[in-house]
């Protein structure tokens, strides 16, 4: 007989030697009172012979009851216990070995509305979650391997370019220019990824404090001022004074400047940015317009997701990292991004976020 066989008997054994003591004690109880009260009653006498026979007859009946509990017990032990188990070990077991497809079918026993059944929805529920977690993981893996392989590619490739003898001076430069542009392009995505990291990690805690938004917005606006004015763009403004938020100033600053930069960015050369800051109920609205390419609706549905580009040939410079940064940047200050676009008219992003105290002073939150 194995261990497990063992196990079992040995688990029937303890159960059918409870439930029998367990008779025992209820039906003597029982037995006692009656006797007592019949005794009381009618003035029967009971004999030791009356007595011994129906204690035997008792032992029986508590004998025979203690093993059909015991065999009612394990059917519905097997029925409405042990299947269920099996089941949901079996799906854990799969899972464990990565296969995240895998799903408990329905329940069917004599409770309709189970523990098991509750447990079964959350397991699928979990299986979903991890299914969906683990094609972000692939995908995060191959876009990631992608984006670092060209500009390695190309600073492999014009470092050997460099090493040809009698280069001219114009071929040098221009080989040096290409390595370094690669080499700042690399060194953004790294910088991204740790950023976006921290932040679904929550490794980066907000400091709150009471601020000036129009201010920030201005001054993150003018730190493109060299690109805008080689692109010859015409930049609109309409920023509200005295419009306060209460936010993690340095986390917003990664919200405008990428805003900004994609706006610069797909503008073409004479276009137009603007920038508009207004008070909304107890909101401040924040929104960034330009005339560029703009972006379809199936890329709208995906543009705040992890290394997603509109543009599937990357010929335009980024990683794709850019808006799932301000996207999670917003989860965690509780602000509220959106875009609206059309191909061809150019894109605007509408930032929501909850107004602070009147006033501008700095208040930092413990």
């Amino acid at each position: 007989m194995s261990e497990r066989n063992k196990k079992k008997w040995l688990f029937s054994l303890r159960r059918y030697l409870a439930f029998f003591i367990l008779m025992a004690f209820v039906i003597s109880c029982c037995m006692l009172l009656f006797l007592n009260e019949l005794v009381a009653t009618t003035g029967i006498a009971l004999t030791e012979e009356k007595i011994s026979y129906a204690a035997k007859i008792t032992f029986v009946n508590i004998l025979f009851l203690s093993l059909l509990c015991t065999v009612i017990d394990e059917v519905r032990r097997r029925f409405m216990v042990e299947r269920p188990v099996r089941q949901i070990i079996k799906a854990a077991k799969q899972i464990m070995q990565g296969d995240f497809s895998v799903r408990i079918p329905p329940l069917r026993g004599i409770d309709t509305v189970s523990d098991f059944r509750i447990i079964a929805d959350y397991f699928n529920r979990m299986a979903e979650e991890l299914s969906g977690t683990e094609t972000l993981r692939t995908d995060f893996i191959a876009n990631v391997s992608h984006e670092l392989k060209t500009p390695l590619a190309v600073i492999q490739n014009y470092g050997t370019m460099l090493q040809q003898p009698g280069l001219s001076e114009e071929k040098r430069q221009e080989y040096a220019k290409a390595v370094t542009d690669a080499s700042r392009r690399l060194s953004s995505l790294i910088t991204n990824i740790l950023k976006l990291n921290k932040l679904e990690n929550q490794q980066i805690y907000p400091s709150v404090s009471v601020y000036d938004l129009g201010e920030q917005l201005c001054e993150c606006l003018l730190s493109f001022e060299e690109i805008w004015e080689k692109k010859e763009l015409e930049i609109e403004t309409d920023v509200e004074e005295n419009v306060t938020v209460e936010a993690d100033e340095e986390l917003l600053s990664l919200v405008w400047n990428n805003l900004f930069s994609n706006a610069v960015k797909f503008t073409p050369l004479g276009g137009r940015l603007s920038l508009s800051l207004k008070k909304e109920g107890e909101d401040a609205l924040v929104q960034v317009s330009d005339t560029g390419c703009g972006i379809s609706p199936e890329v709208g549905r995906h543009i705040f997701e992890k290394f997603y580009q509109g543009d599937t040939s990357h010929a335009t410079q980024g990683n794709g990292l850019g808006l799932a940064l301000v996207k999670r940047v917003m989860d965690i200050v509780g602000g509220d991004i959106s875009v609206s676009s059309q191909v061809g008219q150019g894109s605007t992003f509408t930032v929501r976020l909850r107004r602070g105290a009147e006033g501008g002073q700095n208040v930092l939150r413990n």
